[in-house]
Parts: structure tokens; C-alpha cells; sequence
């Protein structure tokens, strides 16, 4: 598959043209890539009104994921806004207001959507035994929750994979979707590579009307790089208006290096690399089992990621990931007060030196208590209102009472514990202190 962006930056340096356009660096080496990086210019193209060799490039990316793709450079972020912009395109044809059934374990860029939208938001709650960074949702429990709404949402909102691995069961959810004329939306962040394995799981695939994909996450893009998916069946509201919808939410200067990067992966994803993946995706799945034989509990079922339950191995997941960190020079994804998240890439040339790492870590006898439970809180106030309003911030320990005002999470894992607008209760400070959060931006 050809790469046209990447053969067009390849073609300008060797033109030897002097650079009289942004960026200021004018090719001149300071980092090193500075020469690859240009801006929309004559011939670059120009990513939101593309007709050229962006255009051409997100054409060989549709055809590898068998979507309408549209590229980011800002992340999957990017895409979940435009992704909700268009779902509220799509109710106003519809002469509605848009209300979307969300899982609960939303990355806070979501409300951010909900604080610029405006929309009406219904949940989708975890089970009693799942803490705040799962939400498993499966067709039939999807089924239940329609059967309770008092209005029929536009569409189904879920996050799969998320953070700890964890995968909803896509096919039944959009079969229940179909059944009730509702879109299904998925926050596929962390499962570009899903559309690679000998049998794909992508949400595209399984019956999604439209996802995002990160493409820095599990595949070779540089960060940023992201995908906005369009079902091929989907209306033409959607993708008539992708780029407008892209447009609103972003920079007016998108990376060309990111650019640069996803252009790269059309060319670099072919047999051979799904040859690759596959083969390492077997190598890690063996090493866990090898490691579940050692005493290790994991998370979820997504292949590239080892989610490590390490409080049932004895540890707090930080502390954990200071001994990965101090003693043998692994660095995690992420680590909280219970798990440790690595993730994998077939780019690990080094499985091994993490399986023997893991296997030097002595099991503790513990008593250490798992996550605790997140309550329902009461909705006092919409999420725009509290996020676009005065706000101060305070302790958490005195915050009982009080309307949150902002998500009080940092990325990763960037999912809200308790969203804004919802009374902060008891338990709500009980699993504050729990997680190491100490302060809150409240309403004011």
C-alpha cells in the first residue's frame, strides 16, 4: 500500500526548496526531525479540508480497516468529541435532543463533550464486584437498562478495551443497538491492533457505527496519531460531516510528523506484520499462563496488556511498580492502589527479561483489601453546568455535600471516579482517600 504523505516529505527535502512558510524551525536540525516536519503548504495538503495526498492516505487507511477513517493528530480525544458531534448532528435530523446511554467508565474527555454539547446522559452502571475502571456491558444487561430508561437514548456509548484490559462483548451489544435503532459508539482507544488478529474483534467489525482508535497505543504511530472510524452502512450525516466535526474540536496546525506516522502504518501493516503480531500475541499469552502458574491473578482479556491484581500477590500497586521500576528497569503503563498495567507491543523484543522480572518478586502473605465500592451519587446539576461554572478548590476530607465541579483523575487512567455535577458523599471520600486524591474542584 503506498504512503503518499511520507513520499511527499521524502521528495520536498531533496528539492532543496527554501522554506519561506511556518514551521519557524525551517528544516534546520535542533531534536533532529525537523526537516520532516512542514505545514499546509502547496502540495501538503491540509488535513481537514483534504482532496490530495491526505485525502489518498485516509483512503488506504479505510480500506485497512474496511471503514469511512479519518485521521487525528490529536489523539483519540479529538475523535470522541467529533464522534458525539455527530451522533448530536444526527438527533437533530432526527428533530431530538441528544441523550446517550454511557457505561460509566468513561475517559473524562467524554464530559468534556458533555460540558461543550450539552447533552442528556444516562448510565450504565458497573456491577458490585467491578470498581470504577470497568464496566462490562453485554447485550442482555444492555437489554435490562433500555427496558428502564424513560426516553430512548440516540445512542449506546462504551469504552472497549478499557483501561485494565477488559472487553465487552461488542456483537451483542450492537445487535441490541439494531433491534432498538439506536447507534453504537465505542472508545476503542486501546484496541487499534484488535483489527490485526487472525480473527478481528475491532467494534468495526463487530457491528459499531462508529469508534476511535488510538493509533500510538498499540500500534507505531507517534503520540497523538489517532483514527476516527465511520461504519459503511452508516447515514451520510456522518461522514458528509466528519471533517467539520474534526474542524471544531482541534488545532488549526496539526502535526505533519503525526501525519507522517499514521501514513507510515498503511504501508507497514501487511501479512507479515499480522504474521508478526499474531506470533508475539501467542509468546505473551504463554508467558502469562507461566506466570498464573507462579501465583499471579490478571485482568481482562485483552492480549496486549499483563493487568497484574498485585494486592492478591501482596503488594500495592505503586509499590509494585517502584520494585519494577528500581530493581530491574521496567517501566509501567499505569499502577493505582491495587493494579499494575503493562502494556506490550510486538516492538518488545524483550518478553523474556519481563517474564524472568516478575518471576524474582517473592509473593507476600497480605491482608490488604481490594478497590472499594463506588456508590451511585446523586445527580444534583448537568456536567456542563458544574464543569463551566465557578469552581473552587478544596479538601476532600470537608467536600462532603458539595456538587463536583471537574474530574479529579490525571491521565492515565483519566476515568472519573465521580463525575461533575454529582453530590460528593460519604463513600464518594471513601474511595477519594483510596485512590490517593486528596483535593477537589467543588461548585462554588
Amino acid at each position: 500500500m503506498k504512503t503518499p504523505i511520507c513520499d511527499f516529505v521524502k521528495k520536498y527535502i531533496k528539492s532543496g526548496t527554501l522554506r519561506l512558510h511556518m514551521p519557524g524551525h525551517k528544516g534546520k536540525r535542533h531534536f533532529g526531525m525537523e526537516k520532516y516536519d512542514l505545514t499546509e503548504m502547496y502540495g501538503a495538503d491540509s488535513l481537514f479540508e483534504a482532496d490530495g495526498i491526505i485525502a489518498e492516505s485516509e483512503k488506504n487507511a479505510s480500506e485497512l480497516f474496511g471503514a469511512d477513517t479519518f485521521y487525528s493528530a490529536e489523539g483519540s480525544s479529538l475523535c470522541i468529541r467529533a464522534m458525539l458531534f455527530l451522533a448530536s448532528l444526527y438527533a437533530k435530523e432526527r428533530n431530538e435532543e441528544l441523550c446517550v446511554l454511557a457505561a460509566r467508565n468513561v475517559h473524562k474527555t467524554f464530559l468534556s463533550a458533555a460540558a461543550l454539547l450539552d447533552f442528556d446522559i444516562e448510565w450504565l452502571w458497573q456491577d458490585e464486584n467491578e470498581g470504577y475502571l470497568s464496566c462490562k456491558i453485554t447485550g442482555e444487561k444492555l437489554e435490562k437498562a433500555l427496558s428502564r430508561v424513560d426516553k430512548k437514548p440516540t445512542c449506546v456509548y462504551i469504552t472497549s478495551p478499557d483501561y485494565l484490559g477488559n472487553i465487552c462483548d461488542i456483537k451483542s451489544v450492537s445487535e441490541v443497538c439494531r433491534k432498538y435503532g439506536i447507534l453504537l459508539l465505542v472508545d476503542n482507544a486501546h484496541g487499534a491492533y484488535l483489527k490485526f488478529l487472525k480473527s478481528s474483534m475491532h467494534p468495526m467489525d463487530l457491528g459499531a457505527d462508529m469508534c476511535c482508535d488510538s493509533a500510538h497505543k498499540t500500534l507505531t504511530a507517534l503520540t497523538g496519531g489517532a483514527y476516527l472510524h465511520i461504519s459503511k452502512k452508516a447515514e451520510d450525516v456522518f461522514k458528509n460531516n466528519a471533517r467539520d466535526a474534526l474542524c471544531m474540536f482541534a488545532s488549526t496546525s496539526p502535526s505533519y510528523l503525526i501525519l507522517q506516522s499514521l501514513d507510515y502504518i498503511n504501508g507497514y501493516i501487511d501479512e507479515k506484520y499480522k504474521k508478526r503480531l499474531n506470533a508475539f500475541l501467542d509468546s505473551a499469552d504463554e508467558y502469562k499462563s507461566r506466570l498464573a502458574e507462579y501465583g499471579y491473578t490478571f485482568e481482562g482479556g485483552e492480549r496486549l496488556k499483563y493487568t497484574v491484581n498485585v494486592k492478591e500477590f501482596g503488594y500495592t500497586g505503586t509499590e509494585f511498580a517502584d520494585i519494577l521500576r528500581k530493581n530491574h528497569k521496567i517501566e509501567c503503563e499505569f499502577s493505582d492502589a491495587d493494579y499494575v498495567v503493562l502494556m506490550l507491543s510486538c516492538d518488545n523484543k524483550d518478553l523474556k527479561k519481563v517474564y524472568k522480572a516478575l518471576l524474582k518478586i517473592p509473593k507476600r502473605e497480605t491482608n490488604l483489601k481490594g478497590n472499594t465500592a463506588i456508590t451511585r451519587a446523586e445527580r444534583i446539576i448537568s456536567p456542563r453546568t458544574a464543569m463551566l461554572g465557578a469552581r473552587e478548590e478544596i479538601s476532600v476530607d470537608f467536600a462532603e455535600g458539595r456538587i463536583l465541579a471537574a474530574p479529579s483523575v490525571s491521565c492515565p487512567p483519566a476515568v472519573p471516579i465521580l463525575m461533575p455535577g454529582e453530590k460528593i458523599d460519604k463513600e464518594a471520600i471513601k474511595a477519594f482517600n483510596y485512590y490517593g486524591i486528596k483535593t477537589v474542584k467543588v461548585v462554588k
